[in-house]
C-alpha cells in the first residue's frame, strides 16, 4: 500500500479527503485519529478537523464518543446516490436548455468533440472518470445555480470509486454519451436531452451489486484507484502555483 509522505505539500484535509473517497480508508473500519496523524507527520488537531468535514460530506460515519467508521460500500447506498443523481441531473439539463448561452453550448461542444472513447488500462479508465466528472460539474455550472454544482460534485465524489470500478470492468462496452447530450442541449430540446441523461445514468444501476462486490475485491487486493490519486494529489501539489 502507497501513501503521501509527511513532507506532502497537498493539505491534511485533501489527503485524508482521498483516502477516504477510494476506500483507502476500508468500508467499516475505525478512524484512528492517531495514527492517522503520525502517518501523516502531523498534529492531531488538523486531523480532528478534516474528519469533521468529512464525516459532514458522507465519507465517514460519526458517533459520539467512539469517533469515526468508514462509510460502507453496499449496494442499497449506491441505488440511492444514482437515484439522486437523476433527480439533480434531470434538473440541471432543463434549466441548461432554459438559460445557457448559444456560446457557452457551443464552448461545451467543442470540449466533448473527438473525445476518446477506448480503455486500454485502468489508468485510462480513471482519466475517462475525472473527464466525465468535469463535464458533468461544467454542466452543472451552466444552469445557473451554484448550488446545483455543489450537488453534482458530492454525487460524482460519493460514487468515483464504484464509477471507476465500473468503467474499468466494461471497458469494451463505454461509450461517450456527451455529445449527444450537447447536441440536445443546442437544440434546446428537453425531452431529448432528459432522455439521454436518463440512459447515461441509469445504465449502471443493473449491475450495482456486482460493482459492490468487484469494489470490495479491488479494495483488498490493492485498490490502484487509491494509488492514482495519490499520485494525482502529489502532482497537483507539487506544481507551481497560478499567478
Amino acid at each position: 500500500m502507497t501513501s503521501l509522505p509527511s513532507t506532502s505539500p497537498v493539505p491534511v484535509y485533501d489527503r485524508i479527503k482521498a483516502m477516504a473517497t477510494t476506500f483507502r480508508l476500508r468500508p467499516g473500519e475505525r478512524v484512528n485519529e492517531l495514527e492517522l496523524a503520525r502517518q501523516l507527520g502531523v498534529s492531531r488537531t488538523p486531523v480532528r478537523e478534516a474528519l469533521n468535514r468529512i464525516a459532514a460530506e458522507g465519507f465517514l460515519v460519526a458517533t459520539p464518543n467512539r469517533g469515526y467508521t468508514v462509510r460502507p460500500l453496499d449496494a442499497r447506498q449506491l441505488m440511492a446516490l444514482y437515484e439522486y443523481r437523476a433527480t439533480v441531473e434531470l434538473g440541471v439539463v432543463r434549466l441548461v436548455c432554459a438559460r445557457a448561452s448559444d456560446q457557452a453550448l457551443a464552448d461545451l461542444a467543442a470540449s466533448v468533440a473527438g473525445s476518446r472513447d477506448e480503455i486500454d488500462t485502468d489508468a485510462q479508465a480513471l482519466d475517462l472518470l475525472w473527464r466525465d466528472e468535469a463535464f458533468h460539474e461544467r454542466l452543472a455550472g451552466l444552469a445557473g445555480n451554484p448550488e446545483f454544482v455543489r450537488s453534482v460534485r458530492s454525487i460524482n465524489e460519493r460514487i468515483r470509486f464504484p464509477r471507476w470500478i465500473d468503467l474499468k470492468a466494461r471497458r469494451s462496452q463505454t461509450r461517450n454519451d456527451h455529445p449527444d447530450i450537447v447536441r440536445a442541449l443546442q437544440a434546446r430540446d428537453v425531452a431529448a436531452v432528459q432522455a439521454l441523461m436518463s440512459q447515461h445514468i441509469d445504465k449502471h444501476l443493473d449491475h450495482v451489486v456486482e460493482l459492490t462486490r468487484a469494489g470490495y475485491a479491488e479494495i483488498y487486493m490493492g485498490n490502484a484507484l487509491a494509488d492514482y490519486a495519490e499520485s494525482r494529489l502529489l502532482e497537483a501539489g507539487a506544481a507551481p502555483a497560478a499567478s
